[in-house]
């Protein structure tokens, strides 16, 4: 690395299971260092500090804030409700700041971030960490070259598990405040997906159940919804948590008049079917494997592009790959559908 390009400096905020991933691949990152480490849970400091040596640790983020070492970019991983709070401290400090999905749980939340971003002249990274993977960069890439032609029906199934051992008593995750939703935890990122890929939805109908969360969460843990897509084209977003014991599948189908597609497996990780008029798919560089919680499984680890991306980007050395507006149309596209309640 040129001696012009000094480390770009993290400090992170929330260092549970996904805090403590962005932790660990900032710190092998050969161009960027790990300043601070803010956690409001006081038992993190010791573990903490056997993991990550040298590297402060801070009680809240307006300790650090007035206290802490200087760093470039502030990563907000704490639980949703505080995703956009945090990061408007951390844009007002002068901090570039990384938030994990949802970047906010209200659209007006989200603007308020984007408002913040221009006026301060900081960049703000969404973690929408499906773009990353190989075949959704594929898919993007066939939809854009026009090899699709007219998009006639997309369908969108995801199917996991998320049981008490995922919504433990007495946390954040399934309180209808500080979570906010299904869809905002656990398939924003599919929302990501489609807008990314297909563009903005209209016509939303949509109906919800609550099939086995009724002691486990606020909220409804399956949904069925159809859209017109505003270039052309229907389509269905099909979603439960209700699976039993384990993930079943999150899958992608793309009816067109060029032909069809589907991207497949328990993490979107496999294109699955692919009969396009005169095109032969290429051999797709592998997805990386799930993040592991233990008992239950989340979407492809595609953490450490991510990190890649925003030290490559404030090195001025790229662009981001997921910013704060396209965070905000996917916070507004759930809002829209969870409207229909």
């Amino acid at each position: 690395m040129p001696d012009s390009l000094p480390a770009v400096r993290f400090a992170i905020c929330g260092v549970g299971h996904i805090g403590r991933r962005h932790a660990t691949f900032v710190h092998g990152h050969p161009a960027a260092r790990l300043t601070a480490l803010i956690d409001v849970r006081p038992d993190q400091a010791g573990p903490l500090a056997a993991e990550f040596p040298g590297v402060p640790f801070f009680s809240s983020l307006e300790d650090y804030l007035a206290h802490g070492p200087a760093a470039d970019v502030l990563t907000v991983a704490t639980p949703n409700h505080l995703h956009a709070p945090q990061a408007i401290a951390g844009l007002r400090h002068g901090l570039h700041v990384v938030i994990e999905k949802p970047i906010a749980l209200r659209k007006a939340d989200a603007e308020d971030i984007v408002h913040t971003a221009l006026h301060t002249g900081r960049l703000v990274f969404g973690v929408m960490q499906n773009r990353y993977s190989p075949p959704a960069s594929w898919l993007k890439q066939v939809y854009e070259q026009g090899r699709l032609g007219q998009i006639y029906l997309v369908q969108i199934n995801c199917f996991w598990n998320r049981d008490a051992r995922y919504y433990k008593a007495g946390g954040w995750k399934g309180t209808q405040a500080q979570d906010g939703g299904t869809l905002f935890t656990q398939f924003s990122h599919f929302v990501d997906l489609l807008y990314w890929v297909f563009g903005d939805i209209t016509n939303i109908s949509a109906r919800f159940r609550d099939f086995n969360h009724q002691g486990i969460t606020e909220f409804e843990d399956s949904g069925l919804v159809t859209f017109d897509l505003l270039r052309g084209g229907s389509g269905t977003l099909q979603y439960s948590t209700a699976v039993w014991d384990r993930n079943l599948e999150s899958s992608l189908t793309v009816v067109a008049e060029h032909g069809s597609l589907r991207i497949g497996g328990q993490y979107m990780d496999k294109v699955e079917y692919c009969h396009l008029r005169d095109y032969q798919l290429p051999e797709l560089p592998p997805t990386n494997p799930a993040n592991d919680y233990g008992p239950y499984q989340g979407s492809a680890a595609n953490h450490v592009q991510v990190i890649e991306n925003v030290v490559d980007t404030v090195q001025k050395r790229s662009f981001a790959t997921t910013n704060a507006l396209e965070g905000l149309k996917v916070v507004e596209i759930i809002e829209r559908i969870y409207s229909l309640k």
